[in-house]
């Protein structure tokens, strides 16, 4: 005998009301995690590098310190070792001393503009201060048509969040958890497609479409590509373990803590404590920081990104594969015949 709607309704009450539970949840963590890092940001400890052996750019950014902790200098073994750390993304600017008694300040406004800007303004008041002129240089500008820095976060920000949705469709639409290896290898193999073809859609945008960028166009397409499966793969471990509810865990994971702990945009020496480190092991930021470093600098600078998110992407392929084994057989996915 078929039950009544009325039952059926009473049944459905528990799960719609865990489910708007964790929608608000979610809601509120958003709300709490934006505004209470974005609200008011204060630079502290922006690095600055300086060669051990200068002394007289390392006795202005001691005074420096000395009045507030806006700079932090990190030493270097000499102006080569310094050099190495603006390209590498270590620091934002270097401060070195010239042969007349003056000082030169090269910096990389690419990394992030308000942090540079920081470095200059304080730099440049300590050395009208120390009576000795100072002579700005930018090794790597950031692009004219992006001043803010901002298209490498809102690129990495794009698709990150085509991934984690293409696979949050995917769970919806055959199941959160393959039921086979063989169709979580065909999972991936769709998200694998989906995200190359995002990453060449993201590249064509911010290039020929809107001509923001003019150069670097296949790293900037497999950047996006590496971006999107990353998070296409954490989101499918996530849900094929924890079923629906574990898109609230990688909302969580991705958007409300990825984002602005991307230092995509206020740098991470604007942000509160607690969110200064997320860049460098999160999704969001490990993508933006590799964006930055396709367009505008070296080899140096790209190692810990490309393997930060080479990392999440295999070991989110390998906790998927063992969810299908775990749990694939199990009652309770959506997956078709």
């Amino acid at each position: 005998m078929d039950e009544s709607p009325e039952i059926r309704i009473r049944d459905q009450l528990p799960r719609t009301a865990g489910l708007l539970l964790g929608t608000l949840a979610l809601a509120v963590a958003f709300i709490t995690a934006y505004v209470g890092a974005l609200h008011q940001p204060h630079p502290r400890d922006v690095p600055v590098g300086v060669a051990s052996g200068d002394q007289a750019a390392r006795t202005v950014l001691t005074a420096v310190r000395d009045r507030t902790n806006t700079i932090k200098a990190i030493e270097y073994a000499d102006p080569g070792a310094a050099d190495d750390g603006l390209n590498s993304r270590e620091v934002y600017g270097v401060l070195g001393s010239t042969p007349d008694g003056g000082l030169v300040l090269t910096t990389a406004s690419a990394s992030a503009p308000a942090a540079t800007e920081v470095v200059v303004q304080v730099l440049t008041a300590a050395a009208a201060q120390s009576r000795m002129p100072l002579r700005v240089a930018d090794e790597v500008p950031v692009a004219d048509t992006d001043p803010r820095g901002l298209v490498p976060f809102y690129l990495a920000i794009g698709c990150v969040l085509g991934g984690y949705l293409a696979s949050t469709a995917l769970g919806i639409a055959v199941g959160t958890t393959p039921r086979t290896l063989r169709r979580a290898g065909v999972r991936i193999g769709a998200l694998a497609v989906y995200s190359v073809l995002l990453g060449i859609a993201g590249a064509v945008i911010v290039g020929p479409v809107l001509d923001v960028w003019h150069h670097d166009l296949p790293a900037v397409a497999s950047t996006g590509m590496l971006a999107a499966f990353a998070a296409a793969m954490v989101a499918a471990a996530v849900q094929g373990w924890l079923g629906v509810l574990g898109t609230g865990l990688v909302i969580l994971l991705l958007v409300v803590l990825g984002n602005p702990g991307s230092g995509g945009i206020y740098a991470p020496e604007f942000l509160p404590t607690w969110l200064r480190g997320m860049h460098r092991w999160n999704v969001p930021g490990l993508a933006t920081d590799l964006v930055k470093s396709a367009v505008y600098f070296d080899r140096r600078s790209i190692g810990w990104p490309l393997t930060g998110l080479v990392l999440w992407a295999v070991v989110a392929l390998a906790a998927l594969l063992a969810a299908t084994v775990v749990r694939g057989g199990r009652a309770g996915t959506r997956a078709r015949p």
